[in-house]
């Protein structure tokens, strides 16, 4: 049965649509499955369903009410929505939590009774598997108890009927999605309906029972899951056949070392050696927790060395500096783009700019007209796609906010770039995309590439050679092509022998 129809529903910015004539329908117990490349116009169509974003035509209607021109926006509570980014208080409880606002909840009163609270929260935790106990902080559990607890807080309120989940798997291991995938299959039997968004295809295939796809603003396909194939769905999104077996290792590998580090160690790694060559792209593997970023980030200066040594073209490296290592040509291009690496609230112009002032300034001035020029540049060479170099970059796709930030670092010539989950919460098309960004680099300008990524398809399809990471100590290197076996037991200890003290 319908709970949730768009139809024709067009939103425009700045003359451009953002959607043109979309028309969708959610049915209660069954998962609906969004995806498209970045800038498709799934977020736009998500803001428009929990009434965050008027639309500019067409008709929203929930439980047969057409809400876009009804007065009561009551409905809207019938839609609950969990972001892709972590949205949880971690000095607060996790029973607090769990029934913020307490006006949607039972402790909608003056006074709050912490024990009540904490009586109350421990069925909800049952019933969506947290394994965190009520009274403990939200900064001190795990990833996958606070993915679980954002879902719980959106359906505390008894009116939320439809579920909303955008890339709720993005920092999530196989084991915690299969547990994920196991409370929204509970839900479905409860008749809840459930919008699922990602740009893991195999989960799509794995939790989905309706699938849209779509493409520059409107709907190109729709179909039950079960009746169509992965190449099929990835024909659909990039309007175009992309060949899924390529490979993007460079193939211009010098014999000469450009990095070599040994026997580092550190907070969260121990006696970690490694050598990268000119032009080679060199892979970490790791599950979360193996060390891998925190290896690239302690080089970079972000994290204390405790001992061993880094050598840079044959000179000693100064660590713990994070100045020295961009001035130097070392450049570290973070997971969390969003927290890490973008200035959300300014133009996409400064975002380009504000990394590589002392590049285009003269004195204490930056000549807007050079400013604008090395912008364009960027925009131009890296294919960014924007409305204006004014539009503020929070509003641009996953994929091209990264093609920013890599395009801005390419400008200040690094000898060694490290790539830290560079295709984190982005599309197939824009994937490849990166992956051929990092060939040219490594090939064009013997850069040394260093890809740190939780996604093993991805280092074996671009890694000339990979490190396997297990509980902070190198498990093993593998020189491509890499046995996918092989690589998959280095990286969860298997085989490997620990001394006993």
């Amino acid at each position: 049965m319908s709970i949730v129809e768009a139809r024709n529903v067009i939103k425009e910015f700045f003359g451009v649509k953002a959607l043109d004539s979309v028309s969708l329908v959610i049915e209660q117990g069954k998962v609906h499955c969004i995806i498209g490349e970045n800038g498709a116009g799934k977020s736009t169509l998500i803001k428009i369903l929990t009434g965050i974003y008027r639309l500019d035509d067409g008709q929203i209607f929930i439980k047969g009410i057409d809400v876009s021109v009804a007065e009561d926006k009551k409905l809207f509570d019938t839609i609950a929505y969990v972001p892709q980014e972590m949205n949880l208080f971690g000095e607060m409880s996790v029973a607090e939590n769990l029934f913020l606002p307490f006006k949607k909840s039972f402790v909608g009163k003056c006074i709050i009774n912490k024990f009540q609270l904490e009586k109350q929260s421990l069925p909800w935790l049952e019933r969506f598997q947290i394994s965190a106990k009520p009274d403990e902080l939200v900064k001190n559990i795990s990833v996958s108890d606070k993915q679980l607890l954002q879902i719980a807080r959106a359906m505390v309120d008894e009116k939320a009927e439809v579920l909303l989940l955008d890339e709720p798997t993005t920092s999530l291991a196989t084991k915690e999605i299969k547990r994920l995938f196991s409370v929204i299959n509970q839900l479905k039997e409860r008749n809840k309906a459930i919008v699922f968004i990602s740009h893991k295809l195999d989960e799509i295939f794995t939790i989905g029972d309706e699938i849209t796809i779509l493409r520059n603003g409107t709907k190109v396909a729709a179909s039950p899951v079960g009746d169509v194939d992965i190449p099929w769905v990835i024909a659909q999104m990039a309007g175009r056949k992309i060949n899924e077996v390529e490979n993007y290792r460079s193939e211009k590998v010098s014999a000469d070392i450009l990095m070599q580090a040994k026997k580092l160690t550190g907070a969260r790694f121990n006696d970690v050696s490694f050598t990268l060559r000119k032009g080679e792209i060199l892979g970490f593997s790791g599950l979360v927790g193996s060390g891998r970023t925190e290896i690239m980030q302690a080089i970079f200066g972000h994290l204390p060395v405790w001992s061993g040594s880094v050598i840079v073209d044959g000179k000693l490296w100064k660590l713990g500096s994070t100045v020295y290592s961009t001035k130097n040509g070392f450049i570290y291009l973070p997971e969390e783009r969003k927290q890490q690496s973008i200035l959300p609230e300014m133009e996409v112009m400064h975002n380009i700019s504000i990394p590589l002032l002392r590049r285009i300034s003269k004195g204490i001035a930056v000549p807007a007209k050079r400013e604008k020029e090395t912008a364009e540049e960027v925009i131009k060479t890296y294919n960014i796609k924007i409305s204006s170099l004014h539009q503020f970059i929070q509003y641009l796709s996953g994929g091209n906010q990264q093609k920013v930030i890599i395009g801005r670092s390419m400008f200040a010539h690094p000898k060694v770039l490290v790539f830290d989950e560079p295709t984190k919460g982005i599309d197939v098309g824009s994937k490849i995309e990166i992956y051929r960004l990092m060939k040219r680099f490594a090939e064009e300008n013997q850069m040394g590439i260093i890809l740190v990524s939780s996604e093993m398809e991805e280092v074996l399809k671009c890694a000339n050679r990979v490190i396997a990471m297990y509980s902070g100590e190198k498990a093993g290197e593998f020189d491509a092509p890499v046995d996918k076996t092989s690589l998959l037991n280095a990286i969860m200890g298997i085989g490997i022998k620990k001394e006993v003290a």
